[in-house]
């Protein structure tokens, strides 16, 4: 699920720009709860089971009120707990790691599936897949859309080993090109999100 700011007098303001901005002033809690809400009525408005992920900021993790939330949205919308994977970053285990890990399995016991977003790009992920048990690896944009570089193509090869090992999927953010798409299939990537596939 990926959020968007159509202002009115500015036009397409990206996430880039507001998503900072709404952690650093507390917006992001709001903001944040609305986005799954809508997130899960849409999931279970569909006539297929896909599943549908939604990111949550380390700011809604200070907020030991997210467990709740979550379960209070799942019952509201009817969507199962296993179609919603939350996606999180490394960043939500650095301030409080202890009480992240326990906020994390509070979650998984509903039944929800967890993914460790923009793998890669961090000093600890690789210490966090130890730590915890994610149902998912997802690999940063920023190593696929350098693929013509040999150090981002033995990235990718080495994390979809790391995550055959862990025996976890992997999934190819910002995908954009065919080229793209046929080089992390052939290394081996479970899964790929990006312009390529849907805008």
């Amino acid at each position: 699920a990926l959020v968007r700011w159509c202002h009115p007098k500015r036009g397409l303001i990206s996430p880039g720009m507001f998503i900072p901005l709404a952690e650093e002033n507390g917006l992001i809690v709001a903001m944040g709860e609305w986005i799954l809400r809508a997130a899960c009525r849409e999931a279970a408005s569909w006539a297929n089971q896909l599943k549908i992920s939604v990111n949550l900021s380390p700011v809604q993790f200070r907020n030991d009120d997210i467990v709740r939330l979550v379960h209070e949205i799942l019952i509201e919308t009817g969507l199962s707990a296993g179609r919603l994977e939350l996606e999180i970053t490394e960043g939500v285990l650095v301030d409080d790691f202890t009480g992240a890990v326990s906020i994390l399995r509070r979650l998984k016991a509903l039944g929800v599936r967890i993914a460790l977003d923009d793998f890669g790009t961090g000093y600890s992920s690789i210490s966090y897949l130890h730590a915890f048990p994610f149902d998912m690896i997802k690999i940063d944009r920023s190593f696929i859309s350098n693929l013509d570089h040999a150090q981002s193509k033995a990235v990718l090869r080495g994390v979809v080993g790391l995550a055959r090992g862990l025996e976890l999927p992997v999934t190819a953010e910002g995908v954009e090109t065919q080229v793209q798409l046929d080089v992390v299939a052939q290394a081996g990537c479970d899964f790929a999100q990006g312009f390529l596939i849907g805008r």
